[in-house]
């Protein structure tokens, strides 16, 4: 990945962070919404990255099947946290963060 690159996903995170902190109090309840291509492994990477946490996870998949989308619902201590979770989750090919 080139340093533009990193530089715009940095900038792009650091806004989110100072935009999560003005809306919210913490802690917070938050609304992760992913789209993924409908693989078992895609599924469980993105639950697993959340497992433990009290959150409460719900799959619908598409008419064709071909993606899930996967709502998480769960109470965050700080914006800190919600940032970690994109990323972590953020290379499972072909993910879409909403």
């Amino acid at each position: 990945m080139n340093e533009d690159k990193i530089n715009e996903i940095h900038d792009f995170y650091e806004r989110l962070k100072t935009e999560l902190n003005i809306s919210n109090q913490w802690p917070s309840e938050y609304l992760f919404k992913f789209i993924v291509p409908s693989k078992t492994e895609n599924i469980d990477k993105i639950e697993n990255a959340f497992d433990g946490m009290g959150a409460v996870i719900k799959t619908t998949k598409s008419k064709t099947g071909k993606f899930t989308s996967i709502s998480i619902d769960i109470v965050v201590e700080n914006a800190e946290i919600i940032i970690t979770k994109y990323q972590e989750v953020g290379n499972i090919e072909g993910i879409i963060s909403l």
